[in-house]
C-alpha cells in the first residue's frame, strides 16, 4: 500500500486535509521494502481482515477518546 493511501485514510478519519510537505529522503528513510509476511502468516495462522481505512478510523476514534480531543 502506498503512503498516500494511509494519509488519505487519516484525512478521512479526521475530517480534514493534511498539509503535505514533500522533502528529499531523510537519514534512516527506507526507499523500498521487500517485506513479505507470507511465511509468518502461514506459520502463525494469522491473516489480517481489517481494511486499512477501517483500522485507521478505529485508531483515530480511540486516540481522540483516550486523549479527550
Amino acid at each position: 500500500m502506498q503512503l498516500r493511501a494511509y494519509i488519505h485514510a487519516i484525512e478521512e478519519a479526521l475530517g480534514r486535509k493534511a498539509i503535505i510537505e514533500l522533502l528529499p529522503l531523510q537519514a534512516g528513510d527506507i526507499p523500498d521494502s521487500f517485506a513479505d509476511v507470507t511465511e509468518i502468516s502461514r506459520q502463525a495462522g494469522y491473516k489480517p481482515t481489517t481494511p486499512v481505512q477501517a483500522g485507521v478510523a478505529r485508531f483515530v476514534d480511540w486516540y481522540k477518546r483516550y486523549y479527550r480531543e
